[in-house]
């Protein structure tokens, strides 16, 4: 308790500095929250699913202690999601998108490990018709986050030869009230760059416009609706399918009343910052964009803060030639004891409380 009051009193200060008068955010307190989103890189459990290609997953390759692999990456992935934002907030994120994981049950793993099982987490999770049998999903702690509605939504994608269909992963909309404000979160991951990135780009397109149909669906309702667009998206923020199909903004004055916000976007061109890299290249694939609602300044209501990237030193490669690189739970056939090749990305939303 004495954490969070501090960080309280913290954000009136830096609230103050970054152009807010002194005298008007004098004795002023706020509530503080992280939203976040990690790919947990396979997260798949130990048993064989007929119904799924699960067998050429990292773990399922393995020829030995198969079990112990799966405890200590279940660890690991608890580890992260409890430390996201709880230096700001004594706490860890009130919802978490995910993606990468198998099923319901890796997830019921996750929240109930000594680390994260007094924050008592729900799960919201759907199975998707992806090919390597991996979903996204949402976990949120019980006693800040109330969910109201929920769906999953398919993206129909083709291949360029055939024209048959290829699956990938459906994408979760999440309707629900945060500490009592009424927020929605659509949780993706885009088709991947297999192939190119130029050959696999309007999969990606594709997967775009169902987050931005989803997002108009929901401003055509209460064109203030304050709804976060999460996820692994295999795209740059300057990419067509974020830039082009989403509209998405790197400057808060130029969204408009139905617009998009992203602050990843001036972190990867001004910043050169990314989530995950590739032949000493970084990407920011990971990326939580928004709706102009949060960016107002009237913190009558949850507002955002600040975003970031989660790349604290034990998640990066300390040696070798992958040093710098996020620290990944695979590689050469074997286990790391790693966590992930993407570091997660968070937003801190504040609300005065006096």
């Amino acid at each position: 308790m004495k954490r969070l009051n501090f960080s309280l009193v913290l954000l009136c200060f830096l609230i103050a500095m970054a152009g807010n008068s002194q005298e008007n955010n004098k004795d002023k307190r706020f509530k503080v929250h992280t939203l976040a989103f990690y790919n947990l890189e396979n997260l798949f459990d130990t048993v064989n699913d007929t119904t799924k290609f699960d067998e050429a997953s990292p773990i399922m390759e393995m020829n030995a202690d198969r079990e112990g692999v799966y405890r200590k990456k279940v660890k690991n992935m608890a580890r992260v999601l409890a430390d996201i934002g709880s230096d700001v907030t004594g706490n860890s994120p009130a919802v978490i998108g995910v993606c990468e994981i198998e099923n319901r049950d890796v997830l019921v793993d996750v929240v109930n490990d000594p680390l994260l099982l007094g924050r008592d987490y729900g799960i919201i999770h759907y199975e998707s018709p992806d090919a390597r049998g991996i979903d996204v999903a949402l976990l949120y702690q019980k006693a800040l986050f109330r969910p109201i509605s929920h769906s999953s939504h398919v993206v129909k994608i083709y291949d360029d030869r055939t024209r048959k269909r290829k699956h990938t992963r459906d994408q979760l909309l999440v309707s629900g009230e945060l500490d009592g404000d009424l927020i929605h979160v659509i949780v993706n991951h885009w088709p991947s760059r297999s192939g190119g990135e130029a050959r696999s780009r309007p999969k990606r397109v594709a997967a775009a416009k169902v987050s931005k149909r989803l997002v108009d669906s929901l401003q055509a309702i209460d064109p203030y609706a304050k709804v976060f667009v999460m996820g692994d998206l295999n795209d740059d923020p300057t990419n067509s399918s974020v830039k082009d199909v989403m509209n998405a903004k790197s400057e808060k004055e130029d969204v408009e009343l139905k617009g998009i916000y992203n602050p990843y976007e001036n972190m990867f061109t001004k910043k050169g910052f990314g989530t995950t890299a590739y032949r000493d290249a970084w990407s920011l694939f990971d990326q939580i964009m928004f709706t102009k609602p949060l960016i107002e300044k009237d913190y009558s209501s949850f507002r955002f803060y600040k975003a970031g990237i989660y790349n604290k030193q034990y998640l990066t490669n300390k040696r070798g030639r992958w040093k710098g690189y996020p620290f990944r739970s695979f590689a050469d056939g074997g286990f790391t004891d790693g966590f992930s090749d993407h570091f997660p990305v968070y937003v801190y939303l504040i609300k005065q409380v006096d």
